[in-house]
């Protein structure tokens, strides 16, 4: 009998270290990641069995982990275990919105986490071997697909209109945008190759209440809004998808108001920064064609503000800015530093 992958994702190297041996005597495969970033390269390349992760760590926090891991097809449903200190309700109700699995505080018994694990792994094997529900049913949605190519500053949607489709971007970026009340637009949420986006308008019946705008030449492909809904009524693979898209979204929205009540400018400027590289970066850097509208209608700020702020940066050694390039330098200074 093979053994189950487990990965492990904790910035502290002696509870890592510990976690490690107990899982390795209990039978088990361990691979280790010393922070966020580290543990989700190596979930995409290991895909574990199950993962275990801290939720405050630098580089990269538990909350982001288990969001970008789920944003992909490969790690969405490898069985996740919130493994923290924090043990408030607030904290455990935002693990499970975002789909962890379990929530274990430490210090902990170890026969209670070697149980989680025991249960979780069970839950998921009982799962495969259930009732089938085959990847390529989450395919179909794609079989009466319109494949379209985008150019950069080209509308997709906008705020209004009736949805017709929902949209899969299989290349490129696009932005999610809303006027404020000053007209200024805001930027919601980036979009990278593999995202949905388009689909509140169809679940919730209504116009759609935001507009999609493109960043740079991209395919999107649109799902007509009939096979979308047939599937989400009649497909668990595809229903599950979304709802934890639907929980993601509103946690991304949620977040994004309480920055824009109570950070600085500066503060926003460089959550912006950060989002960026997050999102279309890798390891930490990021060197891509950054519009100043775009850094700050993402800050909520006016362009004058943002180029003042990105200056500040440059000068900092944060970030380099070459025309209209701008390069990432310094990740970590830019994401912990109060402003």
């Amino acid at each position: 009998m093979s053994k189950y992958k487990i990965l492990v994702i904790e910035d502290n190297q002696d509870i890592r270290e510990n976690i490690s041996e107990l899982l390795m005597l209990s039978g088990y495969e361990v691979i280790e990641a010393e922070n966020g970033r580290a543990g989700v390269k190596s979930a995409m390349e290991n895909l574990p069995d199950l993962i275990l992760c801290d939720i405050m760590m630098p580089e990269l926090d538990g909350y982001g982990v288990l969001h970008i891991l789920g944003k992909h097809r490969e790690t969405l449903n490898i069985p996740f275990i919130f493994l923290t200190a924090k043990a408030e309700k607030v904290d455990m109700r935002k693990g499970m919105t975002l789909g962890a699995d379990d929530y274990i505080t430490k210090p902990f018994e170890e026969t209670d986490l070697l149980s989680a694990i025991e249960n979780r792994l069970r839950k998921a094997l009982n799962k495969d071997a259930g009732p089938k529900v085959s990847t390529e049913g989450f395919d179909s949605i794609f079989n009466e697909k319109i494949v379209r190519t985008y150019s950069a500053n080209q509308l997709i949607y906008k705020e209004g209109d009736t949805p017709l489709f929902v949209y899969y971007l299989n290349k490129g970026k696009v932005k999610i945008v809303k006027m404020n009340k000053e007209g200024k637009e805001v930027v919601l949420e980036l979009c990278n190759t593999g995202d949905f986006f388009g689909y509140w308008g169809i679940l919730e019946e209504q116009n759609q209440a935001e507009s999609a705008v493109v960043l740079e030449e991209s395919e999107v492909w649109q799902i007509p809004a009939e096979i979308f809904s047939n599937q989400i009524a009649n497909n668990p693979l595809v229903s599950a998808k979304f709802l934890k898209l639907l929980s993601k979204n509103l946690l991304i929205k949620e977040s994004k108001i309480l920055e824009l009540a109570y950070e600085s400018v500066r503060k926003r400027v460089a959550n912006s920064l950060v989002a960026l590289c997050d999102i279309y970066g890798q390891n930490d850097t990021l060197t891509m064609k950054v519009p100043r509208e775009l850094v700050a209608s993402m800050a909520g700020t006016s362009v004058e503000t943002a180029i003042r702020m990105l200056s500040e940066f440059k000068g900092d050694g944060y970030i380099d800015v070459k025309a209209s390039e701008i390069t990432v330098l310094d990740y970590a200074s830019l994401k912990k530093s109060p402003f």
